[in-house]
């Protein structure tokens, strides 16, 4: 291959690069997933939502452009049993009737390595709005996109678990969030 010609190549790949960096303009439902974990008397249980929803204008490559906002419908909580899930949506806990979403806006996105970001912003449940940073991963699937993360909150800052559920000893204070969120280019 003479220098022209991979010349060509490099150029003709570069744009195909840019092609396919289109910002991430949407999640997909149904290949996402936002998950939590606890200790209950020391054992440790696992849970979900499933429903969420989020409004995101989000490339790779310009982090520090992005925005981000992402709502969690609490009442679609999954704690393992119907009778947690009943418990969990009272005003003890949740008080979905109150306070029916958990909602996170990001302040600022931040490229710390290839494909790993830091991000900083609101978390606001149950009235409560607290701060949260972590670790992001991106992870290119073709025109889509997998970011991946998880962070730990502490239920008492969001006043999740009142009256006899107040204190630690039962329930742990921490709760860690995860989440994949499959993403997708604006068309």
């Amino acid at each position: 291959m003479n220098l022209l010609t991979k010349t060509w190549a490099l150029a003709i790949a570069a744009l195909a690069l840019q092609a396919q960096a289109a910002p991430y303009q949407s999640i997909v439902p149904t290949k996402s997933s936002v998950t939590f974990s606890y200790k209950q008397m020391g054992v440790a249980i696992d849970g979900r939502f499933k429903k969420f929803s989020a409004q995101v204008n989000f490339d790779p490559a310009k982090a520090e452009q992005a925005k981000a906002s992402f709502d969690v419908e609490l009442a679609s909580v999954d704690a393992g049993s119907s009778e947690a899930d009943d418990e969990v949506v009272t005003k003890s806990w949740f008080n979905a009737a109150a306070f029916p979403k958990a909602t996170f806006v990001a302040r600022q996105i931040k490229q710390t390595a290839a494909n790993q970001y830091e991000v900083t912003g609101a978390l606001s449940i149950k009235g409560q709005t607290r701060e949260v940073k972590f670790p992001m991963k991106h992870t290119a699937q073709g025109k889509d996109g997998v970011l991946t993360g998880s962070f730990t909150i502490k239920r008492g800052d969001f006043n999740i678990g009142e009256g006899m559920w107040s204190k630690f000893d039962t329930i742990a204070n921490e709760v860690q969030i995860r989440f994949q969120l499959t993403a997708q280019a604006g068309q």
